[in-house]
C-alpha cells in the first residue's frame, strides 16, 4: 500500500493491520472553502492528496492501492485544525471542555486494476465527549508539548485519553484513520 500521508499514526495503524507501506506525502492546500460542511472537507482533502500522491507514479498495478486521508476535528460546524501555539490549544481545550464534538476522517482509496484505478471515498466520524476540564489540567496537558501537532489540541491514544467522558464510535478512526473500514471497503471493492 502507498500511503499519501506523513502522519505517524496512520502508518502505525496500517503496519499493525498488516501492510507493508511506502510513504509518500502529499502536499495540498487544505484551506477550507466558503461554506463548506466539515465532512465534504475531508472528503475533498483526502481525495486530492490521493490524487496528488498519484502524479508521483506512473500507474498503479493491479493490487496496489494508494491511500489518502484527512482527519479533523469539529465543534458547531467549526473545524479544530492544529493550534499554532500554546493558548490556542488552550483555546480548543476549553472549548472542547464539557462537550461532545466530532472526529471526522475522510479516506480516499485508489486502487489498482488491470484497465483502470478504482476510486472509493467514504468519511468516518466518531463522536467524542470530554468531561469537564479544570483550568489546571489544560495547562498542565499544553505544557507537554502533545496537543501542538493534533488536530483539536489533543491526543485520544496521549495524556487526553483521561479527558474523555464517552466515546461513540471507531477508536482509531479518533487516532487518525478508520482501519476496520478502510479493510471493509478494500474487500468489498475486491468483490465488485
Amino acid at each position: 500500500m502507498i500511503l499519501a500521508s506523513a502522519s505517524p499514526r496512520r502508518k502505525e495503524l496500517l503496519e499493525r493491520a498488516g501492510f507493508e507501506l511506502t510513504i509518500v506525502p502529499a502536499d495540498v492546500d487544505e484551506s477550507r472553502q466558503p461554506d463548506e460542511k466539515p465532512i465534504d472537507l475531508v472528503a475533498r482533502l483526502a481525495t486530492l492528496k490521493a490524487h496528488a500522491c498519484l502524479k508521483s507514479f506512473d500507474s498503479l498495478t493491479p493490487g496496489e492501492t494508494l491511500l489518502g486521508a484527512d482527519t479533523i476535528v469539529w465543534l458547531d460546524d467549526d473545524v479544530l485544525g492544529k493550534p499554532r501555539d500554546d493558548a490556542d490549544a488552550m483555546r480548543m481545550l476549553h472549548e472542547l471542555s464539557g462537550k461532545t464534538h466530532h472526529v471526522s476522517t475522510g479516506v480516499c482509496l485508489l486502487m489498482g486494476g488491470s484497465h483502470h484505478v478504482k476510486e472509493r471515498v467514504f468519511v468516518e466520524t466518531s463522536h467524542v465527549t470530554f468531561r469537564v476540564l479544570t483550568d489546571d489540567e489544560i495547562r498542565a496537558y499544553v505544557a507537554t508539548g502533545e496537543p501542538l501537532d493534533k488536530a483539536g489540541s489533543y491526543a485520544i491514544q496521549g495524556g487526553a485519553q483521561s479527558f474523555v467522558e464517552q466515546l461513540d464510535g471507531d477508536y482509531d478512526n479518533v487516532v487518525g484513520l478508520p482501519v476496520t473500514r478502510v479493510l471493509c471497503e478494500l474487500e468489498s471493492a475486491q468483490l465488485s
